[in-house]
């Protein structure tokens, strides 16, 4: 029983994903909770303001897109309860997935002894939108305040890129991530249409450079342009951008020149149910790892200032 619920969620997140695809949409792409006071952008938030991450953000944002929700905080039955709100009747829950593991005892065939054998699971649960919950305290509808002008440069972004120590060059008209040199090639700033656009191609871009053998290390098998594996690396790519500009509150706007994947996405979706939860888990570990080395290098720059 436990294996077909397994089976089940990955199969019914896997085609959420598939169906915003087959028309076009990258469910990644995020317009609709702009206005909303919990941030510009945002991962989807628990009911503690805690955010989900993996295969759950790219979910529940799917979940946004197809019901228009501007708020980016969900919450379960229970938790709305204990905070005396109500689900209106006949809204519709989303899925969200938690993984963990049991351990039994188990006899060793070679040896006879008993050993402790961990067995992974994941098991699925429904949360709901504080937009379709009644009752709750006025912060969890609140709206956002009037943005910034968008063609300024944002500070906090810049410092974040900066602290992260890539190689970073500017000049041409193509963004991309060279191997062989391990540094990062961007059109110049003052080419982008806005500010949020250029920073989002750089997130995508250092991405790409935490793939490096001497960093994550990640291989596809794939390096030819057009390729599943190439593409499923720039799938990689698109979901660290969109999560590293979740965590930097910034627009996400998709890329056409990276139109021409979707295709290539629904194959290797259908072929494989688990591969958008592989996609998903790189690109957490990439935004994990880019966060932590800006973060470390943001660190030592105040420590030696104070010293």
């Amino acid at each position: 029983m436990q294996r077909t619920e397994k089976q089940d969620i990955y199969t019914r997140i896997t085609n959420q994903i598939v169906s915003h695809l087959e028309k076009g949409v990258r469910p990644w792409v995020r317009p609709w909770n702009a206005e909303h006071a919990a941030g510009r952008i945002t991962r989807p938030l628990r009911h503690n303001r805690k955010p989900y991450s993996g295969i759950n953000v790219l979910s529940l944002w799917a979940s946004a897109m197809a019901q228009n929700f501007a708020a980016p905080i969900w919450m379960t039955f229970k938790q709305a309860s204990e905070l005396d709100a109500h689900i209106r009747k006949g809204e519709k829950g989303s899925l969200v997935v938690y993984a963990d593991s049991i351990t039994r005892k188990e006899t060793d065939e070679k040896t006879g002894d008993e050993i402790d054998r961990e067995i992974p699971f994941l098991k699925g649960y429904t949360v709901f939108n504080v937009e379709q919950i009644d009752g709750l305290a006025e912060v969890y509808y609140a709206k956002a305040a009037p943005a910034l002008d968008p063609v300024a440069r944002v500070e906090h972004a810049e410092k974040f890129f900066a602290a992260l120590g890539a190689a970073i060059r500017h000049g041409g008209n193509r963004a991309f991530y060279s191997i062989a040199a391990d540094a990062i090639q961007m059109p110049p700033f003052e080419s982008f249409q806005d500010a949020d656009s250029y920073y989002a191609t750089l997130a995508h871009e250092c991405t790409h450079w935490t793939g490096s053998k001497t960093r994550l290390d990640r291989d596809f098998g794939g390096h030819r342009f057009g390729s599943e594996g190439y593409a499923v690396e720039e799938l990689v790519a698109e979901l660290g951008a969109a999560f590293l500009c979740s965590d930097l509150e910034l627009n996400l706007e998709p890329r056409e020149d990276h139109a021409s994947y979707i295709a290539t996405w629904l194959r290797v979706l259908a072929a494989d149910n688990r591969a958008v939860f592989t996609a998903a888990a790189h690109a957490q570990r990439a935004a994990e790892f880019i966060n932590h080395k800006a973060t470390e290098a943001a660190a030592q720059v105040t420590t030696t200032c104070a010293a």
